[in-house]
């Protein structure tokens, strides 16, 4: 993991220290609430339906386990509503103290950050010191700016890998890291970067994708996507470099980020972002980000190349950790006598929960965090706990965020692989649905965001509760389940084979079903978006619409074929049918939407 040097830690302990100041003046009411909002959001810290939200920025996804004990603190310590908030959401006829709230929990989002749903705005900035102490922060992680980087979470240890891509994304934090020009874009701008040959990174469906790659010469290099993104005109990126040599890459996003902020549209909140500039420009836009980039070259002395020594200064923060053997005798005593009728369990979660690893001495593991009663990605503090102790005991104190909001821990033993899973099992975090049905992503929906028309939570959890048999879902075999709350698509669902979105029409709580998305990895093909089978179903009808759905596949599908690879042979529309066949006659209640915080929409904009 790279390791902060004096200028990291003192420039995120004085942030902190900034935002103290700010918020007693906001407090002490010196500093208006339309003055101090801005202000909050550069540090992450959104008013969202009920309470406020904290995003917390990590980097290309890694974590370690000191900084998981501290968002375990956070979670623990802060994360509570206040009784007028606790009234605001569940209602006054509820009673203090006897109402469950998803609350002391940390939310793994698909874009490798952690977020807090209840912390009161008065104890921000005691989260902030807390997050500074351990090197994190909120920085860029809301506001037209350059967003968190995001990169495969095999980044490193991957057997495809061509370069490591997490020395790269690290220079390019830095570089983007408040950067004067960039500060104030036309909208929020999202890099993935990947430098294996199997896309994990989803960089299609980015403002920016950059892939490692090397030339016929052997030479080291960045394939350039821009334009892709998702929400109300999902769009795939186009490439607009086959071939940049590595250390012109800052040079070369200067040059698009510059013409994107001279030209993308200001007056139109919904057509502001890259991808509808490069849509609508074409082969204008890339011949104007190369006349910049040669002015950058040429006239102003390609200021940001990067040195050799750079590189190498940065690499050497992303070597493989020392391992050292920790892991107790009477663990593998017991995992050495896994019992014949857990057998089959060990088995499967080796399959689905175990990755190759580029050292074949090794694997990457991921602990899933999708299980009944939970929403997609949430853990509580004592899981944060726990998923430290496994890492510190079994993966060099290191974990990364997925994509699909879970936890992977990237240096574990094989022989470690039984104590692992025992371990795991008594946590509750080795549930073999890795790639699998119940593996969703589900954005936190109507219950946390202003923007959402509709839940995504209870959806979830609906189908999760269906799809509760272990033989079933490894039967269905690999399927991408993404459900978003609104058309601001966090949910990825254009992407999801099967994709629900929230919508709402006359008050009430509809969800539009479409099938056939990809994200670019090998398991769906190539990165295009799915379509939609038809208007708009009930929230009491979607379980029922999945499952016929899934029917459909197990009835036409062939030996050894997967969802997306059944959908693709058959055809779309014997499967919209199945779907559109599933819709309940008769009539019933829908849920209502909840109101939107009308006060809060600016910030939930941002997010």
């Amino acid at each position: 993991m790279y390791q902060y040097t004096e200028f990291d830690r003192h420039f995120i302990q004085a942030r902190a220290a900034q935002h103290r100041d700010q918020l007693e003046r906001n407090l002490a009411g010196t500093l208006s609430d339309d003055d101090f909002r801005p202000l909050r959001l550069q540090n992450g810290w959104y008013i969202q339906r009920y309470a406020p939200m904290l995003r917390v920025a990590v980097p290309y996804g890694e974590l370690s386990s000191k900084q998981l004990r501290v968002l375990a603190k956070i979670a623990r310590e802060y994360d509570h509503p206040t009784k007028a908030v606790f009234d605001k959401a569940i209602g006054t006829q509820a009673t203090w103290g006897t109402t469950h709230l998803p609350v002391g929990y940390g939310h793994f989002s698909t874009r490798q950050n952690v977020q807090f749903n209840w912390i009161p705005l008065a104890k921000s900035a005691d989260v902030m010191d807390l997050l500074a102490s351990v090197d994190m922060h909120g920085i860029q992680t809301s506001g037209n700016c350059i967003r968190n980087i995001t990169s495969d979470e095999l980044a490193g240890i991957a057997p495809d890998e061509i370069a490591d891509p997490r020395p790269f994304a690290e220079i390019l934090r830095q570089w983007s890291t408040l950067h004067p020009e960039f500060a104030f874009l036309p909208r929020k701008f999202k890099i993935a970067i990947t430098g294996a040959t199997e896309d994990r990174a989803a960089t299609a469906w980015h403002d920016v994708g950059l892939h490692l790659i090397k030339n016929a010469s052997g030479d080291l290099g960045f394939k350039v996507l821009v334009g892709g993104g998702m929400g109300r005109t999902p769009i795939i990126g186009t490439t607009i470099r086959e071939f940049l040599p590595w250390n012109q890459i800052m040079n070369y996003l200067e040059a698009v980020v510059r013409v994107y902020n001279r030209w993308g549209r200001r007056d139109n909140l919904y057509k502001a972002r890259i991808k509808i500039l490069v849509k609508a420009e074409g082969q204008r836009y890339i011949d104007e980000v190369e006349a910049e980039y040669l002015q950058i070259i040429a006239t102003d002395g390609a200021p940001h190349t990067i040195p050799d020594a750079e590189l190498a200064r940065i690499s050497a923060s992303f070597v493989p950790p020392a391992l050292v053997d920790t892991t107790q005798t009477a663990i593998r005593a017991i995992a050495d006598t896994i019992p014949a009728d857990r057998q089959k369990d060990y088995a499967r979660w080796l399959k689905q929960n175990v990755a190759a690893h580029k050292n074949p001495a090794l694997r990457a593991v991921t602990l899933s965090f999708k299980r009944l009663g939970h929403a997609p990605g949430d853990a509580d503090a004592d899981q944060h706990d726990t998923a430290a102790a496994l890492a510190e005991e079994f993966s060099a104190g290191e974990v990364r965020v997925t994509h699909d909001q879970n936890l992977l821990l990237p240096w574990v033993r094989a022989s470690d692989l039984p104590a692992l899973w025992v371990a795991a099992s008594h946590a509750g975090l080795a549930r073999s649905n890795i790639r699998l049905l119940t593996d969703m992503i589900a954005c936190p929906g109507g219950d946390f965001c202003a923007l959402a028309n509709a839940r995504s939570i209870p959806i979830a959890a609906a189908i999760t509760e269906r799809y509760q048999d272990m033989d079933e879902l490894h039967d269905l075999g690999e399927i991408d389940l993404h459900i978003s709350g609104c058309i601001n698509s966090c949910g990825h669902h254009h992407s999801g084979h099967i994709g629900a979105l929230g919508v709402d029409k006359d008050g009430k709580e509809w969800y539009q079903v479409s099938l056939g998305g990809s994200d670019g990895s090998v398991l769906s093909g190539t990165a295009v978006p799915g379509k939609v089978v038809g208007p708009a179903f009930g929230a009491l009808e979607v379980p029922g619409v999945i499952e016929a759905v899934l029917d459909t596949y197990r009835l036409y599908r062939q030996d050894g074929e997967t969802f997306i690879d059944t959908l693709k042979r058959v055809g779309f529309d014997l499967f919209k049918n199945a779907a559109n066949a599933a819709r309940l006659t008769e009539k019933h209640e829908e849920l209502s939407v909840l109101p939107k915080a009308a006060n809060y929409a600016r910030d939930a904009q941002e997010a």
